[in-house]
């Protein structure tokens, strides 16, 4: 019996590229930190973390819009000179 098995996947470059990097920083390669994932998802019987989409309350919701929007240049962002007048802004 083979004391390993292979397991071929597709993932994006980018992702692949940034988990190196960060699992290097923590002593390990990226196969050695898919072999934990998988050993810790047998121990819990299952994905060893609680997967489910975030749950913000509307005020959050609508930041969250707006940034995405003036992101992608759909509405402009009000800029400063310095910071007291950013603050004097806000408590209008």
């Amino acid at each position: 019996m083979a004391k390993t098995a292979t397991i071929s996947m597709r993932v994006d470059p980018q992702v692949k590229t940034n988990a190196e990097s960060i699992f290097s920083d923590l002593g390990m390669t990226l196969t050695e930190a898919i072999n934990v994932f998988l050993c810790k998802s047998v121990m819990e019987g299952g994905l060893p973390f609680d997967v489910r989409q975030p749950r913000y309350n509307t005020e959050t919701e609508v930041a969250m819009v707006e940034a995405r929007d003036i992101m992608n240049g759909k509405v402009s962002a009000d800029s400063y000179d310095s910071v007291a007048s950013m603050f004097s802004a806000l408590d209008e």
